[in-house]
């Protein structure tokens, strides 16, 4: 790629970065695609985020991924929010305005572009979500605005699943929630389960940890969506194939919060047969060959 008065400028700002597959996903997307554009990581301090953010418009930077621990402090800093952003009450992508950065979430459309990849739905579903975290939060959201049956909250302080089932019910008219401990999920009566584990364990190194005990439930489960995507196999997602089900990592949702992220810079659609070639790169930086 040659780089000249016209590339566009784009990047994420988090901390940390030093391994992020972001560059991976939109520099081979804006050469396969020929966009005159370069992506780059920013490390930066949580007491530096709102220089940051004035510091990228006044540099006419077109746009940037947010990433932990910046995506609901960034908000405040803000021209704009997307309303599914507003209702997640987290951001992930800026896009360039004229007078600051508008915010929106990819996070949640991207797990939803990439389960409808694999042929998982949420519509009907009894899901169970495993954290009451941010990342949960969101899924609930997502969960409950894509017709999901009924969605049990599990965590294993109950007051902090108890909030956000709260919080969801608020937002998202008719949604059916509960929030349940772990210990209490051997007596919910549905014989079948989407389950999304939305918290950082089982997360390189502690490979064998896992949030969900072996048990019973795990015959349950038809699905098994795990967030992770280091290791690429969860010990989460080795149980439910253990008992019969089928699993999903969180390498695509990062794949496909990307492509959303670049069609939202460059106003374009990126083809399917693109979003394959650029998984098989992430997989290739990740040591993984299938």
């Amino acid at each position: 790629m040659k780089i000249n008065g016209k590339t566009i400028t784009c990047g994420l700002i988090g901390n940390p970065v030093e391994h992020t597959l972001s560059p991976v996903i939109h520099n081979n997307l804006a050469e396969k695609l020929g966009t005159n554009l370069v992506y780059v990581p920013f490390l930066v301090e949580s007491g530096e985020l709102e220089a940051a953010i004035k510091g990228g418009h006044a540099l006419h930077i077109r746009g940037m991924n947010v990433t932990v621990p910046h995506k609901s402090a960034v908000i405040p800093y803000l021209c704009g929010i997307d309303p599914l952003a507003e209702s997640i009450g987290a951001v992930n992508t800026l896009v360039y305005q004229e007078d600051g950065y508008k915010g929106y979430n990819t996070d949640m459309s991207g797990l939803f572009r990439a389960m409808q990849t694999e042929g998982i739905g949420i519509k009907g579903e009894n899901v169970l979500l495993l954290g009451a975290g941010g990342a949960a939060r969101a899924v609930a959201y997502l969960c409950a605005t894509a017709g999901a049956k009924k969605i049990y909250l599990c965590n294993r302080t109950l007051q902090k699943a108890e909030e956000i089932a709260g919080e969801i019910r608020m937002q998202a008219e008719g949604a059916q929630i509960a929030a349940l401990s772990y210990e209490e999920i051997e007596g919910l009566t549905e014989t079948s389960f989407l389950a999304i584990q939305c918290t950082s364990v089982g997360l390189y190194p502690n490979v064998s940890d896992v949030v969900l005990a072996d048990g019973p439930v795990y015959d349950r489960i038809h699905t098994g969506v795990d967030l992770i995507y280091r290791p690429y196999e969860t010990q989460f997602m080795k149980l439910v194939k253990a008992h019969g089900g089928k699993t999903m990592n969180g390498l695509k949702m990062l794949l496909y919060q990307g492509i959303i992220a670049y069609e939202l810079w460059n106003q374009c659609d990126v083809p399917e047969e693109q979003a394959d070639d650029i998984l098989q790169m992430m997989k290739e930086e990740m040591g993984i060959y299938e």
